[in-house]
């Protein structure tokens, strides 16, 4: 077994643990990011980021790979692709078990993050980013007079199906029931707007394209028929999942599985943090992931400082 000690260990590497990291080892806290995937999180996923203030356009990829550029030109240590099998977090010293190492730390800051819900239907993983999207905030204009399905019933996906009108040149809504789980005045404003087509009682069993998505196999649940339909973009928008499996035992966790937390980022326990998409919060943004890190990450340097 090999030991070393930092004095904060982010768990999670995207935009939130990525601006903690920046924050911390620029503060020259000894800093640690452990990351089980690849690093930059959902964000990579997102073929174009329009909206974060200052940068007119760039990629996920590329805005995570210049986060990530940052932290370790501050001295940042990050290691991805990597997994964490042991946790103790109630400790003053919080230890995290990779493999054969074992990392210690004055302070931990959870960022795993969350993912979308998905379908895991055939196609799916392959047509993400080209043509699917989780996003409908991040990815809506990049469909400007483009035909596009929204899937889910929910608040959130009726809601953003009329956001979407704004874009988009049709609406259709797929949905697997012959009602929606919103409230009615969502479910009244999706109705009202002409753009908005709606497929009930059926579900979506197939992606297909070349090297974009170009059309969608659609299940109808009432009678087992299969038809097929031409579309340029799909948005499946049925219900997100913190990343939090792995701290039911350390943390407090609401019944979504977000971590909730001060206005500080502090959770229950002393010396761990949450920030990002992890956290118990409204909304889910690069910019307010980011804004968390940055939270978490002074809030820490001043814990291990007192």
């Amino acid at each position: 077994m090999n030991t070393k000690h930092y004095d904060v260990i982010v768990l999670g590497a995207g935009p939130a643990g990525l601006t903690a990291g920046i924050y911390l080892s620029r503060a020259k806290m000894k800093t640690l990011l452990l990351n089980e995937g690849m690093i930059g999180g959902q964000v990579v996923l997102t073929h174009e980021v329009a909206n974060y203030p200052g940068v007119e356009n760039i990629s996920g990829y590329q805005l995570a790979t210049s986060m990530k550029k940052q932290a370790l030109s501050f001295g940042c240590e990050i290691k991805q692709n990597i997994k964490v099998s042991k946790l103790d977090l109630s400790s003053t010293t919080k230890t995290v078990h990779v493999g054969d190492d074992i990392f210690t730390a004055n302070a931990i800051i959870i960022a795993t993050g969350g993912r979308s819900r998905e379908l895991h239907v055939t196609g799916e993983d392959s047509f993400k980013g080209r043509g699917i999207s989780y996003c409908a905030t991040c990815d809506g204009d990049f469909y400007t007079g483009k035909d596009i399905i929204v899937v889910g019933g929910g608040n959130s996906a009726l809601e953003e199906a009329v956001a979407l009108t704004t874009y988009a040149k049709t609406v259709t809504i797929v949905h697997q029931f012959d009602h929606f789980q919103a409230f009615d005045h969502a479910v009244e404003m999706a109705k009202k707007n002409k753009k908005i087509h709606f497929i009930l009682q059926s579900q979506i069993t197939g992606f297909y394209g070349d090297e974009k998505l170009q059309h969608v196999k659609i299940k109808n649940l009432k009678d087992n028929t299969i038809s097929e339909k031409s579309i340029d973009g799909v948005f499946i928008l049925i219900g997100y999942q913190p990343n939090s499996e792995k701290f039911t035992e350390h943390a407090n966790i609401n019944q979504y599985g977000e971590i909730p937390t001060d206005l500080k980022m502090a959770t229950n326990v002393p010396g761990v943090f949450a920030a990002g998409d992890i956290r118990e919060k409204q909304i889910r943004q690069i910019t307010t992931a980011v804004s968390d890190g940055t939270i978490a990450a002074i809030n820490a340097i001043e814990h291990i400082q007192k």
